[in-house]
């Protein structure tokens, strides 16, 4: 390894001015092991520049150059990669990370070492070494010496000093003296060897010469350490004299400082003091009060309302440290626990005796008002207990315990007394309620189940009973069983008359029933809104949540605390809102069942009750979410119309239910179908109870299930219709329909509306092109014939040659029919239209006029056709359009 050290510095270093320090034999890691050298080199010229260069050994010969150079001040880490264990392999960190093996251990660490005192020499400390050995890094640099950095090669450039600008500037000038100095080095040095020497001389001799000056130094400098000595004794009399005063001094400032202090601490006391006469001193009056004070008299409360807040002034008041300790305060506060407990206790019992007495007093006004649907107001009540609301504050936060008490024994009372006032209330609404089923009648089939009440009512009315009809019944299934044409026409007038009055007795029962139920819900709702706002005033809980710790400023700007926590054992978990919640639903527990209850009768009285209830109730929600969307009245309401909306629904589903249980008689015309009257009676109640209601919707949506229902049972009964012809029903019944639609414009059904006039028209048009096929039947099946060859390719003027069809054939067909058998045929036709439409739809002289129409037009077509297929021939019917229009004129007169 010496030979190629020194055949690397000999040459490729020595030509470029560097000197070899180090040299390590690697290969790079995980590759083919191709051998070359990294070396540590320093340049000879100042300033020094450090590197670290990798040599390798040429492919064509057995020289080496060099191939890759870096500054060592571009080294960032050197990674040994293990400190405890032999490794050769190692990472120089540069512009990207280099990886080595190193041929041996030793020359390694030789080589790290060399880079570690380079680092330190010229980079001081600036490249980071990384599991590298602590024990390589000392050897590297003993104490005390000035090691070579590499076999002594780096003694020189310790040793070298440059020269400063004098130093040149002397060493200048005696080479201009001496110009051989140059050319004749061996005699300019000997003759600055004289020269010194000379000057050696003349320094001994300058020595000898200042002895004397010496020795005169030395005594001047004896006399002025004897000087010195006087000087110290007299400094030293004076400090002694000095000392005695600034003795003095100290016991007269210390004598000071004690008095400032005591003077201090007596103004500290004297604020303590005041501190605790101002805020913890409650006066005679107060105590009396809170003792003694009468809780009945208007000036008793306003004395026990100061009181209180005067004594909880005192015990929250935010104390000092150490105030706790001082007898005088824990007496006071003792005496404020005391008096707190004694006026909470008096409080208590005054506030119960109040509620009890009250009580009584409610309770013997309740008979009045069970006459009228009224319900007692409790205005007396609240305006009595509002004067305690500021004790009730007041107890709240001092005595958590008693104040829950006091709310529960309120709750419990008044949950007796609604719970009476309420049932005594619904049964006087249920009594009127009933009382409107039976005025007129003796009917107790409102109370039955809907479908045996239906049943029953039914058989009444097929039978002219004068018993009233339900809503689900009276409109939908009066014609629904029949059992013969003739009983149909025996008892069709009282059966008129009987739904008409009873139709009257409806709606004079239904509004005296809107009438109830707007008046319960107007009772209920100020009285549930009166309570609320009263347990809100009463009971404090409409302010903010009380703070758990912490102080605050009171009113009149004195320090106070919040109660300990073993003073408030009841944690502000429910909000206040959920507690009136809580209060509300306890005190008017029954109010949701007795509402359910008497809507289920008014339900069962009278399906069509649903309407009403579901406005009014609507109304009422949306007021009260107006008012307060989560108020007490609010929730229990809305609970409620969810009831009476699944009641509006069933009333709907069992309309259309009973739409397809309707059945028809077999030998009877249909005419106008039960349930179309019964839409358009439930349509026009609808639209009186529900103008400018907040739930327009829920109608809408139940007209669109309705008319749906109508439309396709209409089509059912006129399919399975044998006595009256399907044309026939379905235009009467969509007449009938159109006609209600239009009247009463119901918006949300307009496409329904134009769907029932193209329906009926429809339906005419055929009815009248079938039944005009009768009158001149061998004449209509002549001309279908003609125009069946016309359409086979027979061209019109030559089918007079058809054997079938010619000219003889067609005077033979219209000599059968001359003007007297045509209206004899048109007066058979007008009493067989007559026989099929009823007379409730008045529709016979719109189908006599459209079947005048077809029939002219009818008339002009065959005429069109004897003109172009037998032209000339002179051939025209027995009558003529003048003798048509007479014929369906003097007929319908007739008639």
């Amino acid at each position: 390894m010496t030979a190629i050290k020194h055949a690397l510095q000999r040459d490729i270093f020595t030509p470029n001015d560097e000197r070899l320090l180090s040299i390590v034999n690697v290969c790079k890691a995980g590759k083919k092991k191709k051998n070359c050298f990294l070396c540590a080199t320093v340049t000879t010229e100042r300033p020094v520049q450090v590197r670290v260069v990798k040599v390798k050994k040429s492919d064509k010969g057995d020289f080496y150059k060099r191939q890759m150079a870096w500054e060592l001040r571009d080294l960032a880490e050197v990674d040994a990669k293990d400190a405890s264990k032999e490794n050769p392999e190692f990472d120089l960190h540069f512009e990207k990370v280099y990886r080595w093996v190193a041929s041996s251990t030793a020359e390694k660490n030789s080589f790290i070492s060399c880079i570690w005192k380079l680092n330190q020499r010229y980079l001081r400390k600036k490249v980071e070494f990384v599991n590298v050995s602590s024990q390589l890094l000392e050897e590297s640099v003993p104490s005390g010496e000035s090691q070579s950095v590499a076999g002594g090669d780096e003694d020189a450039l310790d040793d070298y000093q440059e020269l400063n600008a004098r130093e040149e500037q002397d060493i200048e000038g005696m080479m201009e003296v001496c110009e051989y100095a140059i050319s004749n080095a061996e005699a300019f040095a000997e003759k600055l060897s004289r020269e010194l020497q000379v000057l050696d001389g003349a320094n001994i001799q300058s020595i000898m010469a200042s002895e004397k000056q010496v020795n005169i130094l030395m005594q001047l400098l004896d006399e002025a350490l004897s000087e010195v000595d006087t000087i110290e004794g007299k400094l030293s009399s004076y400090e002694e004299m000095l000392q005695s005063v600034k003795e003095q001094m100290d016991q007269i400032s210390q004598s000071n400082r004690l008095i400032q202090i005591s003077n201090t601490n007596n103004g500290k006391l004297l604020d303590e003091i005041q501190f605790l006469v101002n805020y913890m001193d409650l006066s005679k009056g107060h105590i009396r009060a809170l003792q003694d004070g009468d809780l009945s008299s208007p000036k008793g409360i306003e004395a026990c309302i100061n009181a209180s807040e005067a004594l909880l002034q005192c015990m929250n008041v935010a104390l000092r440290p150490g105030h706790e300790k001082l007898m005088a305060v824990k007496q006071q506060q003792h005496l404020f626990t005391e008096l707190r407990d004694t006026f909470a206790r008096r409080l208590t019992n005054h506030l119960n005796n109040v509620f009890v007495h009250q009580g009584h007093d409610q309770s013997s006004t309740l008979s009045q008002h069970t006459a009228d649907l009224t319900l007692p107001k409790h205005s007396p009540l609240h305006r009595d207990l509002l004067r305690y609301a500021k004790l009730m504050e007041w107890l709240k936060n001092t005595q958590r315990e008693k104040y829950d008490g006091l709310s529960r024994t309120y709750v419990d009372y008044m949950t007796r007394l609604y719970e009476r006032e309420i049932k005594d209330f619904f049964e006087v609404a249920k009594i009127k309620m009933a009382g409107t089923t039976k005025e007129g009648k003796g009917n107790k089939f409102a109370t039955l189940p809907r479908k045996e009440s239906a049943l029953k009512q039914e058989t009444e009315s097929l039978h002219g009973s004068s018993g009233k009809l339900t809503g689900s019944t009276s409109s939908l299934n009066k014609l629904a069983v029949q059992s013969s044409s003739s009983r149909r026409s025996q008892s069709s007038s009282l059966l008129d008359m009987g739904n008409m009055s009873a139709s009257d007795l409806d709606v004079a029962d239904r509004t005296k029933f809107d009438k109830i139920f707007e008046q319960v819900l107007s009772e209920l709702e100020p009285l549930c809104l009166a309570e609320q706002d009263f347990i809100s005033k009463f009971f404090k809980l409409q302010q903010h949540p009380t703070l758990a710790q912490g102080e605050v400023e009171s009113d009149g700007g004195v320090p106070s605390r919040q109660p300990p926590p073993g003073e408030h054992r009841h944690s502000m978990s429910l909000t206040e809102k959920d507690m009136v919640r809580l209060m509300m639903n306890k005190i008017f527990q029954s109010i949701e069942t007795e509402l359910n209850s008497l809507i289920a009768l008014g339900d069962k009285i009278d399906s069509f009750h649903s309407l009403y209830m579901l406005v009014k109730m609507s109304h009422h929600v949306w007021t009260a979410q107006n008012v307060d969307p989560t108020s007490y009245l609010s929730t229990t309401l809305g609970n409620v119309l969810v009831t009476v909306k699944r009641n509006f629904d069933k009333c709907i589903s069992g309309q259309i239910r009973q739409m397809e249980e309707v059945k028809i008689s077999k030998k009877s015309k249909v005419g106008i179908l039960p349930f179309v009257t019964g839409f358009e009676e439930f349509a026009e109640l609808a639209e009186t109870i529900f103008r400018n209601a907040e739930r327009r919707g829920d109608l809408d949506k139940a007209y669109v299930k309705l008319i749906r229902a109508v439309f396709m049972n209409v089509e059912k009964v006129a399919n399975e219709s044998q006595k009256t012809p399907r044309d026939v029903v379905m235009m009467e019944n969509f007449h009938h329909i159109f006609s209600t639609q239009s009247r009463l414009k119901i918006s949300c059904l307009e496409t329904e509306r134009r769907e029932a006039k193209h329906k009926y028209t429809d339906h005419l048009q055929s009815y009248v092109i079938n039944s005009l096929g009768q009158p001149l039947e061998k004449l209509n099946h002549f001309f279908e014939g003609v125009e069946a060859r016309v359409a086979q390719g027979v061209r019109e003027e030559e089918v007079s040659y058809q054997l079938a069809f010619n000219k003889q054939e067609l005077r033979k067909v219209i000599k059968e029919y001359p003007g007297k058998e045509v209206k004899k045929g048109l007066d058979n036709l007008y009493k067989k239209v007559d026989k099929h439409l009823c007379e409730e739809e008045s529709l016979l002289q719109v189908v006599w006029h459209s079947m005048q129409d077809e029939f002219i037009r009818q008339y002009k077509h065959f005429e069109g056709l004897i003109g172009r297929c037998y032209p000339g021939s002179g051939i025209t019917m027995e009558f003529t359009i003048g003798d048509m229009l007479e014929y369906f004129s003097s007929i319908a007169q007739s008639h």
